[in-house]
């Protein structure tokens, strides 16, 4: 394509690469922005209802068909219980830890992570400009807040893509919260428990549903923590497009977890054949990092559709029960050692 209608940039800040794929990002566009037409329309009729939103399957029908980005703050903050914090622990929280003491060692280690938060975006390229000291203040306070957790890379990228969609800083405290403290507790422990047992939960849901590609895996000695770790901790930032990660999000938000292993799952069925198909580890590390640049990735609509349906039945019952084994093995494995 010579030329195309839609920039270098993207509306979220990122720079899109030279080897964008402007003709299939035009075909999406083309059909994606009535979808986008249609599910504003239909927001903003539930929103002029006046009633205070709650649970529903009418709810979690309209989150898995998107959340218009001029929305987005406000449900994932409803959804996620953010509001109960704020109520619970002060909604003057941030700014009180912001005016508290700091630890140096914590303070040097954002530092010098900060510049490292998505380098192909411009809102992020001047440590000086007001993103970055924004991102700076929201991991400071975070990391002070929840001395347990501290600060974690990954953490990072996740406040940096909510300050990009929400341009509000004490929000993305009050989010980051809700995703590290109750939907994701363990990911970003100092040992990272929760990341390492869930890998190992979707190692066991490969096993179970695609065998032949556990097999392949096994077979080449390639480390399930190699496939997926930057999958979870980044929860799919910087791997996936945007506009699909941001889908992931609403329903992440609402249904929590269980959503990462499905759109993991997604992703590993649609190239089950070309995975057992490698021939040594190489080509199956490689095979691993090309899904996530799959055009289909691109199309988030049908993507996320595909979620629902591609993995089957996936409760949140079996999630817990597959982690409570993977937990007992890892345990008996440390005994006998």
């Amino acid at each position: 394509m010579a030329s195309s209608r839609f920039s270098k940039v993207d509306e979220y800040g990122f720079i899109r690469s030279d080897d964008f794929d402007y003709d299939t990002y035009e075909d999406f566009m083309s059909g994606y922005l009535k979808v986008l037409a249609t599910r504003a329309k239909k927001w903003a009729a539930l929103l002029r209802r006046g009633k205070p939103l709650s649970r529903s399957q009418t709810l979690k029908r309209y989150i898995r068909k998107g959340i218009p980005n001029e929305h987005r703050s406000e449900i994932w903050q409803l959804v996620s219980g953010v509001e109960v914090l704020k109520r619970e622990q002060g909604r003057d929280l941030y700014h009180k830890i912001l005016d508290g003491p700091r630890n140096q060692e914590i303070v040097d280690t954002i530092l010098t992570d900060l510049p490292r938060t998505f380098p192909d975006n411009i809102f992020f390229e001047n440590m000086h400009e007001e993103r970055p000291s924004q991102l700076y203040r929201i991991l400071v306070a975070f990391a002070h807040h929840n001395k347990a957790v501290g600060y974690c890379q990954g953490l990072n990228y996740i406040a940096g893509l909510l300050l990009l969609v929400t341009k509000n800083e004490e929000d993305v405290f009050w989010l980051l919260k809700a995703l590290v403290e109750t939907l994701l507790p363990d990911y970003y422990s100092s040992t990272m428990s929760g990341v390492i047992t869930d890998i190992e939960v979707l190692s066991e849901l490969v096993r179970l549903k695609l065998p032949e590609v556990h097999q392949k895996v096994s077979s080449m000695g390639l480390p399930w923590a190699l496939v997926a770790t930057k999958w979870f901790i980044c929860l799919y930032a910087d791997v996936l497009p945007i506009e699909t990660v941001l889908r992931i999000w609403d329903c992440l938000f609402y249904e929590g977890s269980k959503i990462l292993f499905r759109v993991a799952f997604t992703m590993i069925a649609r190239h089950r054949d070309s995975l057992s198909n490698c021939e040594d580890f190489t080509a199956l590390a490689e095979c691993f990092k090309g899904i996530a640049h799959d055009s289909f990735t691109i199309h988030c609509h049908h993507f996320i559709k595909s979620i629902f349906k591609v993995p089957g039945t996936f409760k949140s019952s079996t999630i817990e029960r597959l982690r409570t084994e993977q937990l007992q093995k890892r345990e008996v494995k440390k005994k006998k050692e």
